[in-house]
């Protein structure tokens, strides 16, 4: 049970990534009008990759194997994580961490601005990016199912050792 203030704090956090993910479709928007739809998706998910790669320092000791020790930190420092992302740990053993977002504040908000389909799906697609960002800079190796038409939920994230 969260108390009123927790949860005041928890919706702020809430709509301060709304925001965020606000400002990653009107740059895409205004980058494909300018430069097209395929250069807009180039350079956003570059610099939301090397954004990702800026929080890489936190999971890099677990490098390039401890997938346990990757978990815990990491749903630990997603901040609120449990309430705003709803991260479910479907299997976490020597080989695989696989973890299923049943919320994202992003997708919330473009879903709120009227994307749907797939434009919805691409921004997603963009956004998810910053996960290959952080893990693959940290040493480990990820995949991830961003969110498609029809599909439950948000991203899930299978991330496996390193080369390392």
């Amino acid at each position: 049970m969260t108390t009123d203030n927790e949860q005041l704090l928890i919706e702020q956090l809430r709509n301060a990534m709304k925001s965020r993910a606000l400002v990653y479709a009107a740059m895409y928007e205004e980058m494909a009008t300018e430069f097209g739809a395929d250069k807009a998706r180039e350079v956003c998910k570059r610099a939301i990759y090397k954004r990702g790669e800026a929080i890489a320092d936190v999971f890099a000791p677990h490098a390039p194997a401890d997938l346990k020790g990757l978990k815990d930190t990491f749903l630990n420092f997603i901040p609120q994580g449990k309430h705003i992302f709803a991260p479910e740990v479907v299997q976490c053993t020597t080989h695989e961490l696989e973890i299923q977002f049943h919320r994202c504040p992003l997708k919330e908000a473009w879903q709120e601005a009227g994307y749907a389909g797939e434009a919805l799906a691409n921004l997603c697609d963009i956004g998810g990016i910053v996960d290959y960002g952080t893990f693959e800079k940290a040493g480990f190796s990820i995949q991830s199912d961003t969110w498609q038409p029809g599909r439950e939920g948000c991203c899930r994230l299978h991330i496996r050792p390193g080369p390392g």
